[in-house]
């Protein structure tokens, strides 16, 4: 018998995002990229989406940026912003010069899946909905596909919440897309309601109060 071995490894924890889980943060974003599951390959530029979608927010608000780590790395995250028109502004003034000459804006109609992503990343001001202006925070949520279903998902959107709502962040919205039945089902399970938006596409904008109800909280610990 190996007595080095943990026979009972301790169950995943929730913590704050490091600089040493990027390569884990970009990994969780491109294998669930695709309506919930694997795009990496889809893209030729597999830092394209990560660069668009989570890395600006563990740059920009740490503070907002949580990792479910499994004792190896991390499996998934939860981030976000308190305050979307802030975060616009310093993702045009302070994350696109990181990355723009990586990823240049295309010339021309996009015609490529590589193309419109990077057109997104030089648009940043997509992210401002009218009529999300009541739920002024929003979020980014993504588990590797062995740990969804089991409860993780649900404890690190709390956790976000509580965290939102220590900013002062009383409302929080996500866009996602319409097709994905299975994230519908879980956004709903933990309280989010459709708010109506005039031209969403293929979107669907979900929102929820940040504060945590006391069954929620319950569940937190």
């Amino acid at each position: 018998m190996n007595n080095d071995v943990d026979p009972t490894p301790s169950a995943p924890q929730i913590r704050l995002y490091r600089p040493s889980d990027r390569d884990a943060l970009f990994d969780i974003c491109m294998r669930t990229a695709e309506a919930g599951g694997d795009a990496r390959h889809l893209y030729e530029d597999q830092d394209l989406m990560p660069n668009i979608f989570a890395a600006p927010y563990a740059y920009l608000e740490p503070e907002l940026t949580f990792v479910l780590d499994d004792g190896t790395r991390a499996v998934g995250y939860i981030l976000g912003t308190s305050d979307t028109p802030r975060f616009v502004r310093e993702f045009r003034e302070r994350w696109l010069p990181l990355v723009a000459e990586r990823h240049p804006a295309p010339v021309g109609e996009p015609a490529t899946r590589d193309e419109q992503m990077a057109y997104l990343l030089h648009w940043p001001e997509r992210m401002i909905v009218p009529e999300m202006a009541d739920y002024p925070a929003h979020l980014h949520i993504d588990l590797l596909p062995e740990y969804q279903g089991r409860g993780y998902g649900r404890l690190l959107a709390y956790t976000f919440f509580d965290a939102l709502a220590k900013t002062g962040a009383k409302r929080v919205h996500l866009a996602m897309v319409t097709a994905n039945t299975a994230a519908r089902a879980f956004y709903d399970r933990i309280g989010f309601r459709e708010l109506p938006v005039a031209d969403p596409g293929v979107l669907t904008f979900l929102g929820r109060e940040t504060a945590l109800t006391d069954s929620e909280r319950a569940r937190l610990g």
